[in-house]
């Protein structure tokens, strides 16, 4: 659905003219029935990525298509779901007026009002709805931006930062509102800082360093994880060579850090178990995603 070939974008600052490359020969294919996660630490692309899918921008080399078409024309003739990663909306419009006028303009005519409210209802601001936009918490204005986003049945969503500001609740609603999004013709896409949120919702992450296409992560896809973190329940022991190497956690008792291979992992938590040992917990000590992500960006604190 959307396909990249050898993008490149430059910007000019502004005083010095001096040129500065946001993104670098980036090629890449993303398809319909996908949900499709950006990641990047600041400065990586993702921003201009996305103007540029949505034609805001147009790249200073290569090109762009949606559906075989330039953006611009695909989104006049089909349009896009889009939450952006700042939600701005006159401060002095109620919640039923945002999303009423969103709805208007999505061209639901007679049925503005009923689809404005069913909404309000599925993002569960329907005890919102006469308040104006500058009385809303940041978590109550994110999902206004996302229920204005999801009005219109697109093919084509993007979502940048679209969990930012949202309690925890709201967090894990909305991985469930992504899952109720997916269909075999849709495409979604999500920018996030939140590498656990991607690896919860995403087929692939794609992950941009340094303006260029660095790795694309497929989570869960059996990616060896190289270090385990195993916890032992009070009273019990590692013992008789089981996980050789294995290196006690500070300040955390019963709690080890292993580092081997998947399937001698599994076959030594195997003979573990058989040998009496109870396991509170045996799982990879970060994501696949997160380990890949410092791989490729290293520290960037």
């Amino acid at each position: 659905m959307i396909a990249l070939n050898d993008v490149s974008k430059t910007y000019r600052t502004l005083i010095t003219r001096r040129e500065v490359r946001a993104l670098t020969e980036l090629s890449l294919t993303l398809s319909r029935g996908e949900v499709v996660g950006i990641a990047g630490p600041n400065g990586a692309g993702k921003s201009t990525l996305i103007s540029l899918i949505l034609g805001f921008l147009t790249p200073t080399s290569g090109q762009v298509r949606l559906d075989g078409r330039a953006p611009r024309a695909y989104i006049e003739s089909a349009g896009v779901g889009y939450l952006p990663e700042l939600v701005t909306l006159p401060p002095r419009w109620t919640v039923r007026e945002a999303l009423l006028r969103r709805a208007v303009l999505g061209g639901h005519g007679a049925a503005s009002k009923s689809a404005g409210l069913e909404m309000a209802n599925r993002l569960g601001l329907h005890e919102h709805l006469r308040k104006q936009v500058r009385q809303l918490s940041k978590g109550n204005l994110q999902r206004l931006g996302l229920g204005q986003a999801l009005l219109d049945d697109r093919d084509l969503l993007i979502l940048d930062e679209p969990s930012h500001g949202l309690d925890p609740l709201w967090t894990q609603r909305f991985r469930d509102l992504v899952v109720s999004l997916r269909r075999p013709d849709r495409l979604i896409l999500v920018a996030s800082h939140n590498l656990d949120e991607l690896e919860r919702i995403a087929d692939r992450v794609v992950i941009l360093h340094l303006g260029r296409l660095q790795h694309i992560q497929v989570p869960g896809g059996g990616e060896a994880t190289q270090v385990w973190r195993l916890v032992l329940a009070p009273g019990s022991s590692l013992g008789d060579g089981h996980f050789a190497g294995a290196t006690p956690v500070a300040g955390r008792p019963g709690s080890f850090r292993v580092t081997m291979e998947l399937e001698a992992a599994n076959a030594q938590l195997g003979a573990l178990l058989a040998a009496g040992h109870r396991v509170v917990s045996f799982g990879p000590e970060t994501g696949g995603l997160e380990a890949a992500f410092r791989t490729v960006v290293g520290d960037t604190s």
